[in-house]
């Protein structure tokens, strides 16, 4: 008898899970509380690397799909001084595939593809141990059992409370992000800044990243150490007046940088929140979690690579150990444990060099990671 696996959350952890097991003649359910696809913005551009995020591609078959979208030279990067000076220039080589761009919204349809995903369908609450299974409450009064459900639903998961007390703490770190449309045509001037794939600044406590995702939009990434009640005296919503508190706060920096700034959209802050660097818990049957909802850690290129593996991971062990389905779950959370605790670690010391008070930490970050 198949089991009756349900997983919470439709982004890269949760779609890659449900495509894998999709692929072993797995049934399993989609529990997303978007009430469609589109129903908000999807966010930037991800750049998945060769044994992570491509590596659960492969698992899920999509690999040869992924490639077709990816923008290999995406992963261009150049790195200017405060004044504009330019001290890094790293372009890839025509086959370099080691970590190619794809915007988000198009990883989502290529995962999506044959899952049927049960759209509008907010958890509350997951109750492991009843007499049926796992209960899982929805926001609409109705409830549901399984024998396996999967939190894969982020940062504030609702199925985390089933296996760990653990909440997401502020890192100190705050990000306010912009966007540039049709950028070539728009903004030449900035197109040719930005080149083929990201341009960033770094500056004493503070960085600005430009980053170019596909059809000539681009998003910029304002980061800075602030505390979380930063803005008790700005109006988020008065784009003018976050604009204006923006670009002070960069005050003195190259005029074509705060361009970026100047000629942006909307404005959306996102303060950065962590779990510890080795969130683990006491295994509970019937629950488990992947990506964030697991190891929430800074935005540095892993987050969304260590969630799709542990998506494609899990699902293969559920696949290929049909008879015991708790065993399979405590071996991977074994694997993902040990793993996402490494990158943890990385990306911790990656924010604390890169929103600094030593500029030249976060070059030197840059030349471990990408030698120029």
């Amino acid at each position: 008898m198949r089991h009756r696996i349900a997983v919470v959350g439709g982004g890269p952890a949760g779609l890659t899970f449900a495509r894998v097991l999709h692929r072993h003649d797995h049934p399993v359910t989609v529990l997303e509380r978007d009430p469609s696809p589109d129903a908000r913005p999807p966010g930037g551009t991800l750049d998945l690397h060769k044994g992570l995020g491509q590596l659960a591609l492969d698992k899920a078959g999509l690999l040869t799909e992924f490639q077709a979208l990816s923008r290999p030279e995406g992963q261009a990067m150049r790195i200017l001084d405060t004044d504009g000076t330019v001290l890094r220039d790293w372009r890839p080589s025509p086959d370099d595939r080691a970590n190619p761009e794809i915007d988000r919204g198009q990883l989502r349809d290529l995962l999506l593809g044959p899952l049927d995903v049960q759209w509008g369908r907010g958890v509350t609450q997951v109750v492991p141990g009843t007499r049926d299974g796992v209960l899982v409450d929805f926001a609409d009064g109705r409830q549901e059992t399984f024998d396996l459900v999967v939190g894969a639903d982020g940062a504030w998961s609702r199925v985390r409370p089933a296996v760990s007390s653990v909440a997401p703490h502020y890192t100190g770190v705050t990000s306010v992000e912009t966007s540039l449309d049709d950028v070539d045509t728009r903004h030449p001037d900035l197109a040719r800044l930005i080149g083929d794939g990201s341009v960033a600044v770094y500056g004493v406590n503070r960085s600005l990243v430009a980053q170019r995702n596909s059809g000539g939009h681009v998003k910029v990434y304002t980061k800075f150490r602030a505390p979380l009640d930063w803005h008790t005296n700005l109006d988020l919503a008065d784009v003018e007046a976050v604009r204006s508190s923006l670009l002070a706060l960069f005050d003195g920096w190259a005029a074509p940088v705060l361009d970026l700034l100047r000629r942006g959209t909307a404005f959306v802050p996102r303060p950065f929140y962590v779990l510890p660097v080795s969130h683990t818990w006491t295994h509970v049957p019937g629950v488990t979690l992947l990506g964030d909802a697991a190891h929430l850690m800074p935005p540095l290129g892993a987050g969304a690579n260590l969630a799709m593996l542990d998506g494609a991971e899990l699902a293969e062990s559920i696949a290929t150990s049909p008879g015991d389905l708790d065993e399979a779950v405590r071996a991977f959370e074994e694997q993902m444990w040990a793993r996402a605790g490494r990158w943890a670690k990385i990306t911790t010391a990656g924010l604390e060099r890169l929103v600094s008070p030593d500029p030249a930490a976060a070059l030197a970050h840059f030349d471990q990671v990408q030698p120029s």
